[in-house]
């Protein structure tokens, strides 16, 4: 087994951009929309375009994390501590989904059509797991269904939000 010799893939810069990220993810989850179809008492928020941006623009690795970590900060610093845990492998996975789709085939989330796709997938992926955490957590197969609404009006937004930014700042930032 050889090692890297004290050479890491993940480079000071993206620890700092993973860093930015995940702090962008935990201050747009705190934007909430407040709609009556969230029947369950579940949020809307923006943190699921906040998402869709970090694994888009900067790939599946720092899109997980972002997600990961900073849907389970605000859940953990807003009241919803017993949802953490869920919220931290649903919405990894689900950043890893978004990157992973949209960098298929060198596509470096440079193509819409797939952007799309990945959102919609990873959205239909995350209605899944917040169901099954649902079930888990409250010992109720029918209850969960109420959130679906909620979910999938944050998928739009997200959808809606997040695929015209990820153009605008492909296009416009030198850095990115």
């Amino acid at each position: 087994m050889e090692l890297n010799k004290g050479k890491s893939k993940f480079t000071t810069k993206d620890m700092v951009e993973t860093s930015l990220l995940t702090a962008l993810v935990v201050v747009a989850t705190y934007i909430n929309i407040r709609l009556p179809i969230a029947a369950s008492g579940g949020l809307v928020h923006l943190g699921s375009a906040m998402l869709v941006i970090a694994s888009l623009v900067f790939g599946k690795e720092k899109g997980a994390i972002a997600g990961a970590v900073g849907m389970a900060i605000f859940d953990l610093s807003s009241g919803w501590a017993l949802w953490a845990p869920f919220t931290f492998v649903i919405r990894g996975v689900m950043g890893y989904i978004l990157g992973a789709i949209a960098y298929s085939n060198n596509k470096n989330g440079n193509n819409n059509i797939i952007n799309i796709f990945a959102v919609i997938i990873s959205g239909i992926w995350m209605i899944g797991g917040y169901y099954i955490a649902e079930v888990i957590l409250y010992g109720n197969w029918l209850s969960p269904v109420a959130s679906i609404p909620g979910d999938v009006t944050q998928i739009v937004m997200a959808l809606l939000i997040g695929i015209p930014m990820v153009k605008i700042l492909k296009k416009h930032v030198k850095y990115i």
